[in-house]
């Protein structure tokens, strides 16, 4: 698709007054976006482009291939050897992941949500910078790095204080990197791996802690699903920021959208899956699209 071009989808019912024009621009966008600072605001839907400026990579490269294979559930929970691999990565990839700070993308989506023009966030990333810009109602649809969970027993910790026990149980663990994954990880030679010491339950002494986010092959809990779709039919636009929509766990919102006649508004760099679900599809560099779209409309 070149760039700024947009589908469009034809609808019976749509609950705002929808022009669309060849191509996507941000102008559009922010056309389609006025009338809800005159009743209900938009819902917005982020993904990893929202954090690249942060510093935290997406998963997938300009040919929208995967850069790094992310670790899977069923490996995860059923090897120890994946957990040591885990967070040991996790373990040198954590410093530079917390120090992440918001970026101008985070700070201008909580300027649209205090002009009213956006309300809730929902985001598929588990980095916690909306949050940390001010943004309100955010809906962590992939969960949070922040936390850890004990897949043994339930019990919960948060992910600073797990690393002060690492580092206690890990002393003159010395293995740095300049690379960060898109999870917080970072790539290790295995024998920095094997030397690792795996952390435990604090509760049960299990070692099956695990971060409280989604893993690839693991389900959103259906109750989140279910909100997040009733969110969606109560808006009268779904702004779409920084995915592809590669994977089903975001673009099911956007198909039951289109479905409902309400406008999908989506700026993103590269076509994204369900092109012609989108009616306007705005493809330029983020922060300053939405740095625009705070002016037009903030």
């Amino acid at each position: 698709m070149e760039a700024g071009a947009v589908r469009r989808t034809v609808a019976s019912v749509r609950p705002l007054d929808v022009t669309v024009t060849r191509p996507g621009t941000v102008e559009e966008i922010a056309d389609n976006l006025r009338p809800a600072t005159r009743g209900a605001p938009a819902l917005a839907l982020t993904g990893a482009g929202v954090s690249t400026d942060s510093g935290i990579p997406d998963y997938r490269g300009p040919d929208g291939r995967r850069r790094v294979a992310p670790m899977e559930l069923a490996e995860f929970v059923g090897s120890p050897e994946a957990r040591r691999r885990y967070w040991a990565r996790s373990f040198v990839g954590w410093a530079r992941f917390d120090a992440a700070r918001p970026n101008g993308c985070h700070t201008a989506l909580t300027a649209l949500q205090r002009a009213g023009v956006v309300g809730g966030i929902v985001t598929q990333n588990v980095d916690g910078l909306h949050q940390r810009a001010g943004a309100t109602d955010v809906v962590e649809l992939h969960g949070s790095l922040s936390a850890v969970v004990c897949l043994g027993c339930g019990a919960r910790t948060s992910r600073t204080d797990l690393d002060v026990r690492i580092r206690a149980d890990n002393p003159g663990f010395e293995a740095t990197s300049d690379e960060i994954r898109p999870d917080g990880d970072v790539s290790l030679e295995a024998a920095h791996v094997e030397r690792f010491v795996v952390p435990r339950c604090a509760a049960c002494g299990a070692d099956l802690l695990k971060p409280d986010v989604v893993f690839f092959g693991e389900s959103v809990p259906r109750p989140l699903v279910d909100e997040v779709f009733a969110r969606v039919e109560a808006a009268p636009a779904l702004l779409v920021l920084g995915t592809s929509l590669g994977v089903m766990s975001g673009l099911r919102f956007v198909r039951r959208a289109a479905a409902r006649g309400i406008p999908v508004l989506t700026i993103t760099r590269r076509a994204t899956r369900d092109e012609h679900l989108h009616t306007v599809h705005v493809d330029e560099p983020l922060r300053p699209a939405l740095e625009r779209l705070v002016e037009l409309v903030g």
